[in-house]
């Protein structure tokens, strides 16, 4: 099940102030570049626990709904389901009423119950069901968990180290694996 981006975080987990003390630089010659390595290790943690640290707003498409009727979504923790859409031959959204549909939160990764029948039938056969989600731990910094912070903190410093580096830069440090452990989502 494809999933697209729709929205990004609206702040990152690091300030550039928080990212320059961190890395001891005292200067703005390279706010830039510190900048987009902030966006790249927050990146790198969500990839590596399968995890939108900040809240963000995701498009999955699917084929057609689950026999099983339940929907695990390849982005956690799952916070809200906020539309749900048919897409007809002509590439029109019909909108499809979310009482339809039941979440769970709390399960890691979230699903969606699909209540069939009372949920139409998709209008085409391939990338039919568009479903509109939110992602995340929260709209702040505040909410992500520390150890997801630190994460993100030792990705960077790897980042800005190893930066005028080709080919690569060997492994991340050990400290990352204990870090994201705990919160990694396995697949279903």
């Amino acid at each position: 099940m494809p999933a697209l981006l729709l929205a990004g975080p609206a702040s990152e987990p690091l300030t550039l102030a928080e990212a320059k003390e961190f890395l001891r630089v005292d200067h703005d010659a390279e706010d830039a570049l510190i900048t987009s390595m902030i966006v790249a290790a927050r990146a790198t943690v969500e990839t590596l626990t399968r995890r939108a640290l900040i809240d963000q707003s995701w498009r999955l498409v699917r084929d057609a709904w689950p026999a099983s009727g339940l929907v695990p979504l390849p982005i956690s923790p799952l916070r809200s389901l906020d539309a749900v859409s048919l897409i007809d031959g002509d590439g029109d959204e019909v909108a499809v009423p979310l009482a339809g549909f039941l979440i769970d939160t709390a399960r890691l990764p979230g699903l969606i119950r699909v209540h069939r029948p009372a949920v139409p039938a998709p209008l085409r056969p391939l990338a039919g069901i568009a479903l509109d989600i939110t992602a995340g731990h929260g709209p702040d910094a505040a909410d992500v968990p520390a150890p997801l912070i630190e994460a993100v903190r030792l990705v960077l410093a790897h980042f800005y180290e190893h930066r005028d580096e080709t080919g690569t830069a060997g492994g991340f440090p050990a400290a990352l694996g204990a870090l994201v452990a705990p919160y990694r989502v396995t697949r279903l």
